[in-house]
């Protein structure tokens, strides 16, 4: 890369890369560090594709339109130019071994790409398990504390860790993860990586728009296992009445189940950009005369003793650009 960069990566999928893409994304943005960010997926297009989050304005009726197109209007990068309002490349990719090397990818393309747009910072998200085939600065690696412990510290979820120059550990909370397995895999990560800072995470809505007052349906790709922290959360925070809740934003069919036998007693779909979140949830809402309203996921630490979940990636980000330079120089 030719300006400084970081990515990040997971010892497994779904565990919050893209949610933290778009958390880093924000923070730097607001920070001054003009950053750019490079997302892989494997409904990413065929060719790099530039977003300008920026300068164009994402509504359901736009994405709408695009996913008529042929365009998978949910895909990461659509997602990350949503939430963040920066310039995203979208990039493609095919498989990914265990050790999270990518079968198939032009995400070199998107890299080069990076390296031309007007920004100061680049970020790199992985897909699932697959790790950004590019060298970065700095890494942001993510452990998802619900995956079985084996996937964490045998196997090649040590070579992932390892990666680290900050690490953040998600989905920590019950039923996911109780307190002694949280405090286990912590501990088997500094032992991993002992240079690394580890924080512990959980995962929270944030609508994109105004919900006060509403009746809410709410899509999401949580387990239903959390459903009711999502739905207090919610309600507590933003004064609505969420009337009905779905986690199978990632089947179809379920989801239009969910949908109809909700959609009467809703005002506003409140939904995550991702999977069937604009073929589906935003169509079929906008057709029964739904407000849709996209929903962000943010990571929150677990309580006051962990470090500063900003401050620790301003301060990495910072690292970065300073390793950057002295590289340069050397």
């Amino acid at each position: 890369m030719e300006k400084p960069s970081l990515k990040i990566l997971g010892t497994g999928k779904r565990i919050g890369k893209t949610a933290v893409s778009g958390f880093v994304s924000r923070l730097l943005h607001e920070n001054d560090h003009n950053p750019c960010v490079v997302a892989m997926g494997r409904g990413g297009p065929e060719e790099p594709e530039i977003v300008h989050g920026d300068e164009i304005e994402i509504s359901p009726k736009f994405l709408l339109e695009q996913s008529e197109k042929g365009v998978h209007a949910a895909s990461d990068h659509w997602e990350d130019a949503l939430m963040s309002r920066i310039l995203t490349i979208g990039c493609r990719r095919c498989g990914g071994g265990m050790a999270g090397e990518v079968f198939l990818t032009n995400m070199k393309k998107g890299a080069k790409l990076a390296n031309e747009v007007d920004s100061e910072f680049a970020i790199f998200e992985g897909s699932g398990a697959a790790i950004p085939p590019i060298k970065t600065t700095k890494n942001i690696v993510l452990v998802g504390a619900n995956q079985p412990i084996n996937n964490i510290v045998k196997y090649f979820g040590p070579y992932r860790i390892s990666f680290g120059d900050l690490i953040i550990m998600t989905m920590c909370e019950e039923p996911m993860a109780n307190s002694e397995k949280i405090k286990y895999i912590e501990e088997k990560i500094k032992e991993i990586n002992p240079d690394a800072k580890v924080i512990a995470t959980v995962f929270r809505p944030k609508p994109l728009g105004d919900i006060s007052g509403k009746n809410v349906l709410f899509a999401t790709t949580a387990p239903k296992e959390v459903q009711s922290k999502l739905v207090e959360y919610l309600e507590t925070n933003y004064d609505c009445n969420v009337v009905g809740v779905s986690s199978n934003l990632a089947n179809r069919p379920l989801l239009r189940e969910d949908i109809a036998a909700n959609i009467d007693k809703a005002d506003v779909m409140l939904t995550e950009l991702k999977a069937a979140a604009v073929d589906v949830a935003t169509k079929e809402a906008l057709d029964g005369g739904l407000e849709v309203v996209y929903c962000d996921n943010i990571p929150i630490p677990l309580d006051y003793t962990y470090p500063n979940l900003e401050k620790s990636v301003l301060d990495l980000v910072k690292s970065a650009i300073f390793d950057f330079n002295n590289e340069i120089n050397d």
